[in-house]
């Protein structure tokens, strides 16, 4: 059977393929689970017809994709923007169900958007969209069935606007989204969570592989790509950390900060990008003797020095070319906080150079080091069973709790599974191989025992 080409799908089972393979060797049996487990359990795709501020009809494609339920109910991210397709859906909905696996708590994987683009929209039509949209998402979901949060085009508002359509649809008031207000029903550092979970992951990285590149070190130089929520809280904790955050971009080009990128500037990042801006703009009000400004550039080969590499953007946002530029600028840990945010080319780069042994980069794949967000989105459906809010402290402290436990889950898998010989000491386990394997068992365990394999 010749199935249509879905490129991001395809590159993410390769991946997880390609890391299964000394496992499955020793381990024949559970090829068949793989084979099961890359087929999503559902795929609902509908028509959102919504009216425009002249008042014409609009309409946009919307889908979501319900991937594998062995560990809890569907839980993913509500994706607005153009390129949003099955394949891109396909892809982010595989690739949580091993993500949220890692995190150790209750949640299957799942995915969903549209194609509706929120930029250049009013606030009314945003509502109208999101009101159309969840009229006929609402038939699908449900607090114990399939919890969706937000994404990339879906913040706080749009979250606002879906919630209150379907507790209109159903009468009821349950945590069926995250990413929720605080006061009503929201959850303490979720906005902060991505970002400070993948710094969190990092510093294991860095206390294991490099101790000399410290965050807490001004002369250690974090390069970050993205500009929104991901990027911004990454960006802040490294500089409450003590390090330096040298960029930032956006689908537009990037922003370098020769001495560093301060709270305040970022802050101020942070506003025009809520206003629909573009760091294009940014060069209005910042000294050019400090921050330059590369139209249509990503940061990664504009820096002539840095330790750290963070990917916030998007999928594929570094390139084999750009890896291999960032090895020679010193670059020792690549962790991403976006999905996928490394091409498989640029991957083989870095997992070359960590072979190579000390000096080498370590790389953590996104569904590892990028799990803090949908962590504590499962945090905040805690707490709505509960019907409790806990203080940032006692959130903050499970996250880290989480991230560490997700490092040393796959810090052991990798080292167990990646069919590499570790005795010089040299060579750092793969946290590709041991994200996959351990995420993979997880799942393939859970499906075995309800008898979706044997």
């Amino acid at each position: 059977m010749v199935l249509p080409s879905e490129p991001e799908f395809e590159q993410a089972l390769h991946e997880l393929t390609t890391s299964l393979e000394t496992f499955l060797k020793k381990n024949p049996t559970y090829q068949k689970a793989l084979d099961i487990v890359q087929i999503p359990e559902r795929v609902i795709q509908f028509r959102v017809v919504w009216e425009d501020d002249s008042g014409k009809p609009q309409v946009n494609r919307g889908f979501r994709v319900q991937y594998n339920s062995a560990l809890g109910p569907y839980k993913g991210g509500l994706r607005l923007h153009p390129s949003v397709n099955l394949s891109i859906l396909k892809f982010l909905g595989f690739e949580q169900t091993f993500k949220n696996a890692l995190t150790g708590l209750s949640m299957g994987g799942g995915k969903g958007g549209s194609d509706f683009d929120p930029k250049g929209k009013s606030d009314a039509e945003i509502r109208r969209f999101c009101v159309a949209f969840m009229t006929e998402l609402s038939r699908h979901i449900g607090q114990d069935t399939d919890v969706p949060a937000g994404d990339i085009g879906t913040g706080g508002r749009e979250i606002g606007f879906l919630f209150g359509q379907y507790k209109k649809l159903r009468n009821e008031f349950v945590g069926v989204l995250t990413g929720k207000g605080g006061s009503w029903g929201g959850s303490r550092v979720r906005p902060e969570a991505t970002g400070y979970g993948v710094i969190y992951y990092v510093e294991h990285m860095i206390a294991k592989a490099c101790p000399e590149y410290s965050l807490t070190k001004p002369s250690t130089l974090v390069a970050i790509s993205g500009s929104g929520n991901v990027a911004q809280y990454t960006a802040l904790k490294v500089i409450e950390l003590g390090g330096t955050v040298v960029s930032l971009s956006d689908s537009k080009g990037s922003l370098i900060a020769k001495e560093g990128f301060t709270k305040e500037v970022v802050q101020s990042v942070a506003e025009l990008k809520l206003k629909g801006g573009s760091l294009e703009s940014f060069r209005s009000f910042a000294s050019e003797d400090k921050y330059t400004y590369h139209p249509g550039q990503r940061p990664w080969a504009l820096l002539p020095k840095v330790h750290i590499a963070l990917p916030s953007a998007t999928q594929n946002e570094v390139s084999a070319e750009e890896a291999n530029v960032l090895i020679k600028a010193g670059v020792k840990i690549v962790a991403e906080g976006s999905n996928m945010g490394c091409t498989a080319e640029a991957i083989e780069v870095f997992e070359n150079s960590r072979k190579q042994g000390a000096g080498g980069v370590w790389y953590a794949p996104g569904k590892a080091s990028n799990c803090g967000g949908v962590a504590v989105s499962g945090l905040e459906m805690a707490q709505n069973s509960q019907r409790l809010n806990w203080t940032f402290e006692e959130v903050d402290a499970k996250l880290k709790g989480i991230m560490t436990e997700c490092y040393n889950t796959c810090l052991k898998a990798g080292s167990e599974w990646s069919g590499e010989d570790f005795s010089s000491g040299n060579v750092l386990p793969s946290l590709l191989c041991g994200a996959n394997v351990a995420g993979f068992i997880k799942v393939a365990d859970a499906m075995k025992d309800q008898g979706d394999w044997w």
